[in-house]
């Protein structure tokens, strides 16, 4: 349970730098648990590679790139799998972002399926009648935080452009394991168990499905089965995701959540059919030489990446060593400059205008990296006013919990598929249709819509509108223009930072994409808070840090970082470029060799074709 405290404290930590919402009392310790930390082994394959959070999830994969599948295809059968084996993290019931690299073409996609509000949200639909939040368990658990899922319509629009297997054989493996059973895993026992008190109180049948008899969780290594998903899977294979958008499980989903008897939702029949995915421009930048793209707006997710590379650029990180006391400060407080900025600044462009080129602007970097003294902590970090900002917003006090996953594909075209996707909070909203979770999402979105002054939340709640997400599906092109990473990872508001350390790893100091999952996370919001990494020799630094003006916070960070780099790509060469280097138009061959990496802190593996 002390995983767990922590991981409440991270929360409290990441989510606002103004003070804290006083959400409720009956708030549970944790959203997620981590797995035990175990070794993983860089692995290689001459072809091609899939980095996944579950064995079975990469089982799938490489089965669909050994029929001929393209990454597209191999990343929907292992998401379809991960909604089976990890049913608290992503499904079909919530959304993600999926970025897509073409190597013949040189182009690059990102797919948006976050949820949407339904049309009659409110909000202020989580506060009181006397403006105070709700609590907790009536916010998060029932209908009220429902969004309209868009997982399913994201996955199908993506694999009308680059899908090479038909639609329904991506779906065999899931509905299989679906059927025959798996063993349930540690990580999400421990979930179970967290939530046990709750899951009885619902009353659902995710209780029944995840607890024996007597209220406690089924023990790890249960077989769990799941005939309802497979019966829904079927049904997607062969209508498509207008299955889950309209009919006989749009219905089921509408009746749970409107008729929840404590915290009912707001989501109706129109709110799923109309629901559209979108195809937006990637977002990209610079960083010594290297091109880093992601997912714009409603995600912050590359934004606070990029801003903080881009600030990172004024202060050398090649002469220093992973885990030194400059790099833990000088990373920290760049990231904490960049998330006080997300807070005021980044929501669903769609509704709100989000200053995009201003929050990238070289000359805006350069002044917010002024502010970074190499020998002392700024403390609470303000936003800024970037370039084309509009008049100043209330700062954000969502939740953006941290259940999600994230996958990486690169198929042997050399084609690639990041993919990061989540129900939100652990378990989502406890509330199971057709053997699948319905998502949290709602939350995410500001509680209050305005500060005591009046000045709106660029985040806060709209029909129709996008919460503000952290997720950070990552391409990552060598000064050659070459592919050389495709990377990403779960962790709610702290995604953005495990995402950083990565790329500081593998651009920075030349490490391999097992040894950059593997070192121990740090960082920092828009608190004054910067936060260590519980049981890893950073630990070590805190009173360095202190003296320094950091307030440090010892904590449990579980990350689900995984990775895929070509080698070959130099992973020093970063800071000898000008930084005109562009994505290569398919001049160039595939990688003929590709390494991945698992988080150690997860359940996941790489592994690709010999």
């Amino acid at each position: 349970m002390a995983c767990l405290r922590a991981t409440a404290l991270l929360l409290a930590v990441l989510l606002t730098s103004a003070p804290p919402l006083a959400v409720a009392s009956d708030r549970p310790d944790a959203p997620e648990p981590a797995s035990e930390r175990a070794s993983r082994s860089l692995a290689r394959g001459a072809r091609d590679m899939v980095a996944a959070a579950h064995p079975l999830a990469v089982d799938a994969a490489v089965a669909m790139l050994a029929r001929g599948g393209s990454a597209l295809d191999a990343a929907i059968a292992a998401q379809m799998v991960l909604n089976v084996v990890e049913p608290q993290s992503s499904g079909i019931g919530g959304g993600g972002f999926l970025i897509h690299y073409e190597h013949a073409t040189g182009s690059i996609r990102a797919y948006d399926g976050r949820e949407t509000a339904p049309a009659a949200a409110d909000p202020r639909q989580f506060l009181d009648a006397t403006g105070k939040p709700l609590p907790w368990t009536v916010a998060v658990d029932g209908g009220l935080a429902v969004g309209v899922p868009g997982l399913a319509r994201m996955l199908e629009l993506a694999h009308r452009r680059h899908g090479r297997l038909p639609w329904a054989a991506l779906f065999d493996d899931a509905i299989q394991i679906a059927e025959q059973g798996f063993p349930m895993s540690r990580r999400t026992h421990q979930q179970a168990q967290a939530a046990a008190a709750r899951l009885r109180a619902q009353g659902d049948p995710v209780a029944s499905w995840l607890l024996e008899p007597d209220g406690r969780a089924r023990a790890a290594g249960s077989v769990l089965r799941n005939p309802e998903l497979a019966a829904t899977f079927r049904r997607l294979a062969t209508e498509g995701a207008v299955a889950l958008h309209e009919g006989e499980i749009a219905r089921a989903i509408v009746a749970k959540v409107t008729s929840h008897p404590r915290s009912p939702g707001r989501l109706a029949a129109p709110d799923l059919a109309g629901y559209a995915a979108r195809e937006r421009e990637a977002l990209c930048g610079l960083y010594r030489g290297h091109r880093i793209c992601g997912m714009g707006p409603p995600s912050a997710g590359a934004l606070v990446v990029l801003q903080t590379l881009g600030m990172l650029e004024h202060h050398p990180l090649g002469g220093l060593r992973a885990g030194d006391l400059d790099a833990v400060h000088l990373v920290s407080e760049a990231l904490r400059l960049a998330y006080a900025d997300r807070a005021v600044h980044m929501a669903d462009a769609d509704f709100v205008p989000v200053p995009v080129a201003g929050l990238l602007d070289a000359g805006y970097l350069r002044e917010r990296a002024a502010l970074i003294r190499p020998d002392r902590a700024m403390g609470e970090a303000r936003a800024g006013r970037p370039p084309g900002a509009a008049a100043r917003a209330a700062l954000d006090q969502g939740l953006d919990l941290p259940a999600t996953t994230h996958l990486s594909v690169v198929d042997a075209r050399g084609d690639a598929v990041a993919l990061t996707s989540s129900i939100e909070n652990g378990l989502g909203s406890l509330q199971m249709v057709h053997g699948f979770l319905l998502n949290n999402q709602l939350t995410d979105f500001a509680w209050l819509p305005a500060d005591a002054d009046g000045r709106p939340a660029a985040n806060a709640l709209a029909p129709g509108k996008r919460p503000r997400s952290t997720m950070a599906p990552t391409l990552v092109f060598a000064p050659s223009g070459e592919l050389r990473a495709v990377l990403g990872s779960p962790g709610g508001p702290a995604i953005a930072m495990y995402v950083v350390k990565t790329l500081v790893g593998l651009i920075d100091w030349g490490l391999d994409i097992q040894q950059a999952i593997d070192l121990p996370n740090f960082g920092a919001a828009g608190s004054a808070a910067t936060l260590l990494e519980r049981g890893t020799p950073l630990a070590a630094l805190a009173p360095a840090l202190q003296a320094r003006g950091h307030e440090v916070r010892i904590v449990e960070l579980a990350s689900g970082l995984h990775g895929i780099v070509a080698t070959g790509s130099g992973a020093r060469d970063g800071g000898t470029h000008d930084g005109s280097a562009r994505v290569a138009s398919g001049t160039a061959a595939p990688a003929t060799l590709w390494t991945g990496g698992a988080d150690p802190r997860r359940d996941g593996v790489a592994r690709g074709s010999p």
